[in-house]
């Protein structure tokens, strides 16, 4: 038991845990409760369940493999067509998603600095871009992981205890997470709860930084019990998100349209103490996706076109600059990123089961050897990856209706 509990500790999950508590699920999940209350919370768990699954087969196939999924993808990969269509999937999915995202990531951190600071200025996208870009140029992933460990933590503290301010409802609260309901037009919103949470990218940075991580298939162990702390962690923060907005807004008569509205709309409910922590928050959520999107880009764009992932090397530096370049751009212009963040989730979703099955492939490969998936595996991954084309199937047919 003690040899268990010694395996459980933050590593390479906690990156995957930065990445999807971002400004985008800060705005998803304010949004799911402020209109829906608590009805949603079972998304989150599913996302939560979801996002273990596929992210032990991400790791398992770097740590076996030495190897990142696009890596995977461009050595194992025979048929040229389905070659170079998984690489311009990846550059569409991965690396222009990724842009669009950095902006919507420099601006949350932003409004989160304005909150701590009382006054929004147009400089502070571009000195987080800069600070991003200088913690990233050291190459170092042991810093990398440090610092986001910090901010995870960070984001931890700030939203579980604005929850706890908030005074939720339990008995609501409880019914949410284990009764699921599908509310009159809630569909897009489940499906950008998922989308914010099983991220494609993640995929790629969690089987590319497990490999640099550890170096021997004898380490799983290790693997399993960092995802086993850091997902539900997150998971945690989202569905306190969700429940701080339901407790402030569900049912009363505020508008909502975003996360800097949802901190100063606490103030008379829960006083000024949960608005500094919502803006604390929201900086943390900010600053740690605009580090993780950058090198999930990097990890990907390079692994797929044969450049390796080695984080000092030009190929791997100008992708990610020019991540963070597009985003400090997006950010300085002011333009408003919740309705552009709400779609990217959605699309998220709608393109997680193409990413999904790529995985599944490679970690049925013969590479793996004798760690390659077994029938329990491929059952959960299967059931994973139908429930996702199901739901964005139906939110196609919801997009066409609305049209």
């Amino acid at each position: 038991m003690i040899s268990k509990l010694k395996q459980l500790s933050f590593g390479p999950a906690t990156l995957v845990a930065a990445a999807f508590i971002g400004p985008g699920t800060v705005v998803t999940a304010s949004l799911a409760g402020a209109n829906f209350g608590y009805a949603l919370l079972w998304a989150l768990v599913f996302s939560v369940l979801a996002t273990m699954i596929l992210q032990e087969m991400a790791a398992r196939l770097g740590v076996v493999t030495q190897q990142g999924l696009g890596e995977a993808i461009r050595s194992q990969l025979e048929n040229p067509l389905l070659k170079w269509f998984a690489i311009a999937l990846v550059i569409a999915a991965v690396v222009i998603g990724n842009s669009v995202y950095q902006g919507g990531n420099l601006t949350g951190a932003s409004l989160g600095m304005a909150g701590l600071l009382g006054e929004q200025a147009a400089w502070m996208p571009l000195v987080l871009g800069v600070l991003a870009a200088a913690l990233l140029w050291r190459g170092s992933y042991r810093l990398l992981e440090r610092v986001l460990i910090a901010l995870v933590l960070v984001m931890s503290l700030a939203f579980i205890t604005t929850f706890l301010i908030a005074q939720p409802d339990w008995s609501e609260f409880f019914q949410g997470l284990f009764m699921p309901s599908l509310p009159t037009g809630s569909l897009l919103t489940v499906i950008a709860l998922i989308g914010t949470t099983v991220v494609p990218y993640n995929l790629f940075l969690h089987a590319a930084s497990s490999a640099q991580k550890w170096q021997s298939p004898e380490q799983l162990p290790q693997a399993r019990g960092d995802l086993l702390v850091s997902i539900p962690l997150g998971g945690l923060i989202s569905i306190a998100i969700v429940s701080t907005a339901a407790a402030a807004f569900f049912g009363r008569a505020v508008t909502l349209e975003g996360a800097a509205d949802l901190s100063e709309s606490l103030r008379p409910l829960a006083g000024d103490g949960a608005t500094w922590l919502m803006a604390i928050g929201l900086f943390a959520a900010g600053l740690s996706s605009s580090l993780t999107a950058p090198l999930a880009s990097a990890y990907a764009l390079s692994g797929i076109l044969g450049y390796g992932g080695n984080l000092r090397s030009w190929p791997f530096r100008l992708t990610w600059l020019a991540i963070i370049a597009i985003g400090v751009v997006i950010a300085s212009l002011g333009i408003r990123p919740v309705n552009v963040i709400w779609f990217a989730q959605v699309a998220n979703g709608l393109l997680l089961p193409i990413m999904a099955l790529f995985l599944v492939w490679a970690c049925n490969h013969k590479m793996m050897g004798n760690y390659r998936n077994s029938w329990q595996q491929n059952t959960l991954a299967a059931v994973v990856v139908l429930i996702a084309v199901g739901l964005g199937l139906r939110s196609i047919g919801a997009a066409l209706q609305w049209w």
